[in-house]
């Protein structure tokens, strides 16, 4: 435990940075986030709400990128491109990610800092990807815990306590949408939000330009997911919990 806490990036702030988040996503690496729930989390701030980013890591060195620096801008234009309010760089160390005390109270700080109403994070390893998806899923359960744990303020600077209501997983574009052994599923219609979530894949121009035909690709996994449901593009989530809905028609309905 006497392993120091990196400093977070702040990368993208609201003109208020003291305002709540109503939702954060967490990713391993910028790309991440927007490849799984960027057309949700576009949709969302058209509908009002206030949406963050929180990356654990910077996802560098890959092969195609020639700095640091070069990722980070790109994870600016991305979230740009989607309209979030917040993007934040934990700093942690990519390729060798592990879940531990470290990372679990670096992203709890956050949480406390920012009071989303709900997290959205990984849900599920992804075979012969990074692993570092993995840690990430087990970082974001653990800082969602610790962000309710009373009497252990000298690990948040004083920040009060946070409980987030509600957490859901996601999956990466390509991923299937069903994530074994969760029982709970609901799929977003993102239709309206499509090319934004396209446009902030493609803004990664180090990570995706070396690959032939992304965007159709993201589009074609949309639009399957999408057809499950009865709407043109989708994005599919499994939650941690039951919820419960007070209109059953309006939900169900999609009203």
């Amino acid at each position: 435990m006497n392993e120091a806490i990196p400093a977070p990036s702040d990368l993208l702030l609201p003109d208020d940075p003291t305002q709540s988040l109503d939702v954060i996503a967490v990713g391993a690496h910028p790309d991440d986030v927007e490849s799984a729930c960027g057309g949700t989390l576009a949709k969302m701030v058209h509908q009002g709400y206030r949406v963050g980013i929180i990356d654990l890591t910077d996802g560098e060195p890959t092969p195609h990128c020639p700095d640091v620096e070069t990722r980070m801008a790109e994870s600016v234009r991305a979230a740009e491109c989607l309209g979030v309010h917040a993007r934040i760089q934990l700093n942690l160390p990519n390729r060798i990610l592990m879940d531990g005390f470290v990372a679990r109270i670096a992203l709890a700080r956050q949480f406390r800092r920012f009071r989303p109403r709900i997290v959205i994070g990984f849900g599920q390893k992804t075979p012969m990807a990074s692993p570092d998806h993995w840690q990430a899923m087990q970082i974001t359960d653990a800082a969602v815990f610790y962000s309710r744990l009373c009497r252990w303020d000298e690990h948040f600077d004083g920040v009060p306590v946070h409980a987030v209501a509600r957490q859901l997983y996601f999956r990466l574009a390509f991923e299937p949408d069903v994530m074994p052994g969760e029982s709970h599923h609901l799929i977003v219609d993102i239709g309206d939000c499509l090319e934004q979530k396209l446009a902030s894949i493609t803004a990664y121009d180090s990570q995706f330009a070396h690959k032939p035909k992304i965007a159709e690709r993201v589009r074609a996994a949309a639009l399957v997911t999408g057809s499950q449901a009865g709407c043109w593009a989708g994005e599919a989530f499994a939650s941690a919990h039951p919820y419960s809905v007070s209109d059953l028609v309006k939900t169900v309905m999609n009203l």
